[in-house]
């Protein structure tokens, strides 16, 4: 049974930084496309980051977090991470992790970015 879990959400000033982790279990994600959605109150769900497999080492970012956040994996704890840097309020969102072969989603974490 794929299951994906988030966990690091919380309140952070600005300019501050947080750790997203999604574990997954049921597979091992090194094999798998593995992507990070974010969704504001009143807006459509937006892709943040990509990572391909681990062989194929990729990543991809929304030009809105390019340079502040990094996607990555942790194969042996079968975790995905977001770091997230120099967080600015319009980052505020629940933040979701996915794989995009069968379409799992994790329930997802609040970010909530605010002085």
């Amino acid at each position: 049974q794929v299951q994906l879990v988030e966990s690091g959400g919380g309140l952070v000033q600005p300019g501050g930084s947080l750790r997203l982790s999604c574990t997954a279990s049921g597979f091992s994600n090194r094999s798998y496309r593995m992507s990070w959605y974010r969704q504001a109150p009143g807006k459509e769900r937006e892709l943040v980051a990509t990572t391909g497999t681990a062989v194929s080492g990729s990543t991809s970012y929304a030009d809105s977090v390019k340079g502040r956040f990094t996607i990555s994996r942790d194969q042996a704890k079968n975790v995905v991470y977001l770091q997230m840097n120099s967080l600015k309020p319009e980052d505020t969102a629940v933040y979701f992790c996915f794989r995009q072969l069968g379409a799992y989603w994790g329930q997802g974490t609040q970010v909530t970015v605010s002085s």
